[in-house]
This record gives structure tokens, sequence and C-alpha cells, in this order.
């Protein structure tokens, strides 16, 4: 296994601060999370990218999430982003029935050639999940899948990330995942025992949702929980 990796959803430079403060090895910038997250305005980031030294991946969604509404405003949005020095992203979309729109994702890679990126939770709604995954297996700088397993969150989903982690090296199956979407501390030890060794939280390093700041203290319960069952595991 890798070393455990914490990743801490934020909304802007205080909330990195206080993450970071907290132990996050990696975060993801997004705003309006009450939607699920879309593009951060690009003072945001600039005001995030100061404010901490741990890797920042910025999220590119609009109001159509897995639909890209207008594709050309996401490109320039990005392009921006990138001259302003972000080098890691987060991203993912699917056609109307279900499909990953890999045009669509090749135009935002396109803006932003060279970087990193994580596949976001678009594979939790695709109407053949492993068919994606053998879709955006080796789109250059795809190093990510965030997945809760299901729609409904890792609850639910827990059994299909289990399976797939035992399947971990076979076609389709060759990305890193990270769990997230309604993890929780009682998924961790189960999923590092199968080698899924990156985690991603959001409303529990908060008091009170997405409307409540991100609490350090909380981070750093996560980052001593992955620790610890990274120790256990040989990690």
């Amino acid at each position: 296994m890798g070393e455990a990796i914490l990743e801490v959803v934020v909304t802007s430079a205080e909330e990195a601060r206080a993450a970071a403060a907290g132990g996050a090895h990696r975060l993801e910038l997004a705003a309006d999370m009450e939607a699920d997250g879309m593009t951060p305005a690009l003072a945001e980031f600039v005001r995030t990218r100061d404010a901490v030294t741990v890797p920042v991946r910025v999220m590119l969604r609009d109001k159509g999430g897995f639909q890209a509404a207008d594709l050309d405003a996401l490109r320039t949005a990005a392009g921006a982003l990138r001259a302003a020095g972000a080098e890691e992203f987060v991203l993912g979309f699917l056609t109307a029935d279900g499909a990953p729109d890999l045009p669509a994702v090749r135009a935002l890679l396109d803006a932003v050639p060279g970087c990193r990126w994580t596949f976001h939770r678009a594979v939790d709604h695709a109407a053949d999940r492993t068919a994606l995954r053998l879709a955006v297996e080796g789109l250059p700088g795809l190093d990510t899948l965030l997945s809760a397993g299901s729609v409904a969150g890792v609850a639910e989903g827990l059994p299909t990330l289990l399976a797939e982690a035992d399947r971990q090296g076979e076609p389709g199956h060759t990305l890193a995942v990270m769990a997230g979407g309604g993890l929780g501390a009682e998924h961790v030890p189960a999923l590092r025992a199968r080698g899924v060794d990156a985690f991603h939280v959001g409303t529990s390093v908060r008091h009170r949702g997405w409307d409540s700041p991100v609490d350090p203290a909380a981070v750093r319960r996560w980052r001593e929980l992955i620790d610890a069952a990274a120790r256990k595991d040989g990690g």
C-alpha cells in the first residue's frame, strides 16, 4: 500500500488554512457546495494558493453538474486558473444518457495541459460504471477516481468499493480510488485493509454542514484515524 492521503473539501483560503493545520495532505477547492461544488472564483483560488503549501485541486464544474452547461466558459475559467498557478484539478462529465462525455473532458484537459486531476463522482452516476472506468483510463494526467461506490454514498456503496479494490490492477481498475461521499470513520479500516489509501471528506470536518467552517480538530481526528489504519495494515 502507498502512503494514506486525506483530502479535505474547502471553499476559501480560511478553510484551507484550517484544513492544513489539522493535517490534510491535499485540498479540493470548490464553491457552492450546496450544489455539489462549482468552479471557484479566480480570486479565491489565488488567496488559497497563497495561504497554504499543501496541494490544492480545483473543481471545474458549472450549474450543469455532470453535464457542462457552458463548456467554453469552463475552458476559459480553467485556463485562467492554470495561468494563476493551479496545477491540479477535479472534473468529470457524462452525456445525457449517462455515458462518459470524453469530448467535454478532453476539451478541459486541453485548457490545462500537463496537470494532474481527479475524475470526480460522475462515476457513481454513470449508466455503466465499468464501461466508464475503462473509458477514462489513460486520459492524460488522470491519477485519481473519486467515488462513493453509489449515488447514495459510501454507506451503500462500500461493497462496490471493496469489490473493485480486489480487482486493482485489472483493466478498468488501474486508477487509484479515493473514497468519498458520505464517508464515515467506520468505513476506513475495511477500505484501508483492501488497499484503498485515499480518503475525501467535507461535511464530516464541519459541525453544522457546509454553512459552518472547517474545524482543524475534526480534520486532525480524521488524519489520526487514517494514519492508525495505515500503521495497522503496514502502510
